[in-house]
């Protein structure tokens, strides 16, 4: 696939890397612009392009930015594209966003909200970018960790879910956008590396 990152942090720069490594074309962006890719795009062999380019040809879009970011976004571009958001919020870092802080959206939902028309998948949002990197395995393996996919769009997350396989991970239908808010911090799956079996009681014990 032709696949757009927005972030060049931990996750982002771990997705670019290991995209590129299998194969797919990456084209890398972030709020400081193409100049400050230049290793990142040598290392891995992604294009460093602005986030409007970025965008306009990928046919999958990753987001992992700092939440507060995300309404500077340019909405319009994201209409009709699949969009991986690998974000989360963090008030410390993020600020007071109201329905965030008493958790009566989903972080996602409250992403989708700003990208309307943007089919909207969330998963890497719970993996510590250095496993991410490090511990992928191939299908059938014992132990293989496991990683959960929400979307409202059966198709989207379907393509997802075969990009997180690819990856060496497998995945798990987490339900809705609204039910999101079960992978997020402080829930049971967040950071904890978990089997198929393990992130569905991870997500079935999950409370607001």
């Amino acid at each position: 696939m032709e696949i757009g990152i927005i972030g060049s942090g931990h996750i982002g720069g771990t997705l670019t890397r290991r995209l590129r490594s299998l194969g797919h074309g990456v084209a890398v962006a972030n709020s400081r612009g193409p100049q400050s890719l230049t290793d990142l795009a040598a290392e891995s062999g992604a294009r460093a392009v602005s986030v409007e380019e970025a965008v306009q040809g990928a046919e999958l879009v990753v987001i992992a930015i700092p939440l507060r970011a995300v309404p500077q976004l340019p909405a319009a571009l994201f209409d009709g594209k699949l969009v991986v958001d690998a974000n989360n919020y963090y008030s410390q870092r993020d600020g007071d966003i109201p329905e965030l802080l008493d958790r009566s959206l989903s972080s996602s939902r409250w992403t989708a909200d700003h990208l309307k028309g943007a089919r909207v998948v969330k998963v890497f949002n719970n993996i510590q970018a250095a496993h991410l990197m490090d511990q992928g395995k191939p299908a059938g393996t014992a132990g293989r960790i496991a990683l959960p996919v929400a979307a409202d769009d059966a198709d989207a997350k379907r393509i997802v879910m075969g990009l997180v396989d690819e990856l060496g991970f497998d995945p798990v239908d987490a339900g809705t956008l609204d039910e999101s808010w079960r992978q997020q911090p402080d829930t049971p799956v967040y950071g904890t590396d978990r089997d198929a079996d393990g992130v569905r009681e991870g997500l079935a014990a999950a409370r607001p």
